[in-house]
């Protein structure tokens, strides 16, 4: 099963699904290169949009195995499950997107880094903390391509993967089990 057959596939449970794992797995990688590469400090929302991904690009690829494995009904049930967390992931990068454009108040937590009155600032106390704490506010986007931010991509990219799950889902419950 695991041979030229499964490198093969065609149905429409396994190709959604690989559609899904390959949107995730190129979001977080682009995220992640935006801060590491880049230098685009994430705010708090953008850390916790990330939490779908660290979940989901797992999860989707079991679902794979799952599929590939002919167990249908479990792979569909992880594939819904995924496909929720997705579309409360875009939930939350909407609720990010309108912190941006100031049509609502993000949380107090998005106003100052964690740990920036600690004493820890290298030895210099407070006021050393204070003066190498860079704020990042989740009111104010860091990037935009044609008009949207990290979060307005991020509520398109995660409702996309939402949806492709959600296909696999249905996919992997109607079709039938292959026996070798």
């Amino acid at each position: 099963m695991l041979g030229s057959e499964f490198l093969a596939r065609s149905d429409p449970a396994y190709r959604a699904g690989g559609l899904a794992f390959m949107l995730a797995l190129g979001a977080i990688v682009v995220a992640l290169a935006a801060e590491h590469v880049w230098g685009l400090t994430p705010c708090p929302l953008c850390l916790q949009q990330r939490y779908a991904f660290y979940a989901g690009i797992p999860a989707l690829f079991a679902a794979l195995v799952l599929v590939a494995s002919d167990r249908p009904k479990l792979a569909g049930l992880l594939f819904f499950l995924i496909s929720l967390v997705f579309l409360a992931n875009a939930g939350l990068a909407l609720y990010h997107a309108g912190v941006e454009w100031k049509y609502w108040p993000g949380p107090d937590t998005c106003a100052q880094p964690p740990g920036a009155l600690t004493p820890l600032g290298g030895g210099k106390g407070v006021l050393g903390s204070l003066e190498q704490a860079r704020v990042v506010r989740c009111d104010e986007a860091a990037w935009r391509l044609w008009g949207l931010s990290f979060a307005g991509w991020n509520v398109i990219g995660s409702f996309v993967i939402s949806m492709a799950a959600l296909q696999a889902a249905f996919g992997a419950t109607a079709r039938p089990k292959h026996h070798a």
